[in-house]
């Protein structure tokens, strides 16, 4: 089994999430995520993020306005519609759970 393999899905299986949070802040340039994900080792690649935000977008989770920039063309500005923040507060729990249950499990293993 290939160690970088499985850290490759565990950081996509929290991809969405990540975006979520990072978006649920206010409104935010998809160059910022890209930033703060690449930063924290969540993401690295641009051509994941944007086809992730359109399945948001179609969703109803997430929605965009342009905003004109003066050093170039106009900027895509994102925020979570209502529907999107009752989603992630229900990931909210779902990650709390997850959490529990992954130290539950680390703490059986170290009793043994």
């Amino acid at each position: 089994m290939n160690l970088e393999n499985t850290q490759v899905q565990m950081r996509k299986g929290i991809l969405e999430y990540c975006i979520l949070n990072i978006i649920s802040r206010g409104e935010v340039y998809a160059s910022d995520m890209l930033e703060e994900l690449t930063s924290v080792k969540i993401m690295v690649v641009e051509g994941t993020l944007y086809p992730l935000l359109t399945r948001l977008r179609k969703a109803g989770l997430v929605e965009y306005k342009w905003v004109e920039s003066t050093g170039g063309p106009p900027r895509k500005y994102y925020t979570l519609t209502n529907e999107g923040n009752d989603f992630l507060k229900n990931l909210d729990n779902t990650w709390k759970d997850l959490v529990e249950s992954t130290k539950k499990i680390k703490a059986s293993k170290k009793s043994k």
